[in-house]
């Protein structure tokens, strides 16, 4: 392990047993004299970037800031000019006196020079560019974290003038001051290679070449369109099994066809069936089903008694629209699942290698493509790892802290910022990615928290980078296309949670998203930079209360309820998870039924649909009034608690009085009236209206076709009953 750029283990955890939090070095470019300790700069000037050094040349104090580079021999002034935003002093603060004496000891510039360098001039040092430009205005305290609505405090009046005011955001979506309580062992750093601008920008376009590929696949193979979303439910139940080292792409997964992608695939052969509304789109939609259904039974090498069946149902269902003009639109759709349920298995028979082949070809395309991926990553390491044995389980109980790499990182490139109005803009090498200002300043807040290894933020700009590229390559290309993987609680809901069960962790968050500074992610390699503790799979609390909205993949949350249970036998510490899940009925989830059917199952609430809502996945870009969406679907929330968890965070009356009404829609917030992407379902449909088919070997509905707090990334879905109940209301 690096002691130069990750530090000690046990020193790092020796810090997180106090949970005050305060465990990032912000230290000064060069250590003050051991001799004499100066005296502590006001709170004022820290925030601002200020801090006092010792020049061993000169043999006295100075004061450097670590945002602008900007090195003062005098003590720096409140309402100073910055030399970056404000090079002229436009918005500086007028000198006390009439003299030719400017703030912070600088002197106007005469004509003969003869000043010459004084006690009161200073040294203006190159600006790196790698030196991220601060949110925070230099000479006043930085925003703190608020809950979302209130109002942002009035100026310091002990500034004696105004100055330049720092970007404040207008809502706050996060509470960054909240403590943890859980506790877990203490752990060796992890292996994971550091993040570069370079590999991310590779792995982007192999993920985009991967994307195209499984579509031409789809296209050329089966005819079809792929099915929406799959591939990001694909991603996502590969690395619930996968033990490769990428940690987006699959490359060691068992079984090497993934169950989610077969199934979606085949739920749209032969054609996808989508809602229907009118009785002229029913009719429509029954001639297109049975002509592809006759049309791939005669291309295939499918047996006489499947061509014959699938033929002759074929044959009589035109026959019977030619002949009958006057049906209903129930009457179409009764035909169309007596068509489905004749020729279905079928066609499936014939379809299962080459919707097998798809599965396969894309799995070693990924392999293939994280390998690259670690060769070339390997070489831009100064000091590539040795294989190492696996660290021994710790017995030290300690506060979570963020994830520690064991290698250390290596110098980053330049990537540029600018702002276009209230959005960051962050470029490499021509490819641009954007977040709005006030995540920008939370992502800021989350890295002095997390990092230390980078105190004086040269490699801040580098990994906020490749963490929003991170997530836009997960998410995709279209629109509003895996935001469904971000989706998160309203914040008067966590503001609940805290208040009455304690919770201070989220199971399933990322920078981007959260609202608690300590939670688990995906990528651990780039958020433990910004607070990750990692997956949550592989994160063993002793004790806490944790909130759990996971994407609603079914893999993933069958997992997560495995090790819950898992975690509450072995701990006798008091421990809580309070889980979200979409209440889905017809048929009902494993995840579900097994959390239900759980000895830890201390109480269970269900919240209807359309009387709740969720806050976007893509909540750091999106415009204010597209912050919310009303749920199509019920949530089920249970609690699932150890008896000391139970007896320390016990769900009473009260407390789910309270949490039920946080969870009501504000009327002061616009929100839509469904989640982003995919069609609307009406309340009359069932909550799964989407959901179960794909459990089915083909469905009716479209596997992307749901919708809520995390759906979008749902790993299975579709629907088992009629079409009428599932299509009719709509």
């Amino acid at each position: 392990m690096s002691s130069d750029s990750q530090g000690s283990v046990k020193g790092e955890a020796a810090m997180m047993l106090s949970p005050s939090g305060s465990t990032s070095s912000q230290g000064p470019p060069l250590s003050p004299s051991t001799t004499s300790k100066p005296p502590e700069l006001p709170d004022e000037l820290v925030q601002a970037g200020w801090s006092k050094c010792w020049s061993r040349r000169e043999n006295r104090p100075y004061y450097f800031n670590r945002f602008t580079n900007q090195s003062l021999w005098e003590v720096p002034v409140l309402g100073q000019h910055d030399v970056i935003s404000d090079p002229l002093g436009l918005n500086a603060a007028p000198a006390e006196s009439g003299d030719s004496t400017l703030g912070n000891g600088q002197r106007k510039r005469r004509s003969s020079e003869e000043q010459g360098a004084g006690p009161n001039s200073f040294k203006r040092t190159k600006v790196e560019p790698t030196t991220p430009i601060s949110p925070s205005t230099p000479g006043v305290k930085p925003w703190s974290s608020a809950p979302e609505d209130k109002q942002v405090l009035s100026a310091t009046p002990t500034t004696p003038c105004p100055a330049p005011a720092p970007y404040r955001p207008a809502v706050i979506y996060w509470d960054l001051d909240v403590q943890t309580n859980a506790v877990i062992r203490e752990r060796p750093p992890a292996n994971h290679l550091p993040p570069h601008p370079e590999i991310e920008l590779q792995r982007a376009q192999l993920v985009t070449k991967l994307r195209q590929h499984y579509h031409e696949l789809c296209h050329q193979r089966e005819g079809i369109e792929p099915p929406r979303e799959s591939f990001n439910r694909w991603l996502l139940e590969r690395k619930v099994i996968d033990k490769g080292h990428d940690p987006l792409l699959p490359s060691d997964c068992d079984p090497i066809i993934s169950p989610s992608m077969f199934r979606e695939v085949m739920n749209d052969i032969p054609i996808r069936l989508s809602r229907i509304k009118y009785k002229e789109e029913a009719r429509k939609l029954l001639f297109k089903y049975a002509e592809a259904a006759k049309k791939m039974i005669d291309s295939r090498n499918a047996s006489p008694e499947s061509r014959k069946v699938v033929k002759w149902n074929a044959e009589d269902t035109m026959s019977w629209l030619r002949r009958d003009h006057s049906a209903s639109k129930e009457d179409y759709m009764d035909r169309l699942e007596h068509l489905r349920q004749q020729c279905g298995p079928h066609v499936a028979a014939v379809a299962k290698d080459s919707v097998e082949g798809i599965c396969s070809k894309i799995y070693q395309l990924s392999a293939e493509y994280s390998r690259r991926l670690r060769q070339t990553h390997l070489s831009l390491l100064q000091d590539p790892p040795s294989e190492t044995c696996a660290s021994p389980q710790q017995s030290r109980l300690v506060y979570c802290y963020p994830v520690r790499l064991v290698i250390p990182s290596p110098p980053l490139p330049r990537v540029e910022l600018h702002f276009e109005n209230d959005v960051a803009c962050l470029r490499f090498r021509g490819e641009m990615v954007k977040v709005n200002r006030g995540h920008f300043c939370k992502l800021e807040l989350l890295y002095r928290y997390s990092c230390i290894d980078d105190p004086r933020f040269e490699k801040f700009l580098s990994r906020v980078w490749c963490l929003l590229k991170r997530y836009q390559v997960m998410f995709g290309s279209n629109a509003n296309e895996g935001t469904g993987l971000q989706g998160a609680l309203p914040v008067s809901v966590f503001e609940a949670l805290n208040r009455q069960f304690g919770v201070s962790f989220e199971c399933f968050a990322s920078p981007l998203n959260c609202y608690f500074k300590q939670f688990c992610s995906a990528f651990p390699d780039i958020d433990g930079f910004f607070g990750s503790r990692g997956p949550f799979l592989s994160f063993c609390p002793v004790s806490g209360s944790f909130e759990a909205n996971p994407p609603f993949c079914e893999e993933l949350m069958d997992a997560m309820v495995t090790h819950f249970e898992e975690l509450l036998e072995q701990s006798s510490e008091p421990l809580s998870f309070i889980v979200f899940v979409p209440e889905w009925r017809d048929p009902v989830t494993p995840a579900l039924t097994r959390m239900e059917a759980s000895r830890f199952l201390r109480h269970q609430l269900s919240v209807p649909a359309y009387e709740h809502e969720y806050r976007s996945g893509s909540q750091h870009i999106c415009k204010r009034d597209e912050m919310y969406y009303r749920a199509v679907h019920g949530t089920a929330v249970l609690f699932l608690q150890n008896d000391a968890g139970f007896a320390k965070w016990s769900p009473t009356p009260e407390r789910l009085a309270e949490l039920t009404a946080a969870y009501r829609p504000s009327s002061s917030r616009t929100s839509s009236l469904s989640s982003p992407g995919p069609a609307h379902i009406a309340p009359g449909d069932r909550d799964s209206a989407a959901k179960a088919s794909d459990r089915t070997q083909s469905g009716v509905m479209s596997p992307g076709a749901h919708d809520g707090n995390n759906n979008n990334s749902s790993c299975s879905s579709g629907s088992s009953g009629s079409p009428q109940d599932k299509m009719a209301n709509m």
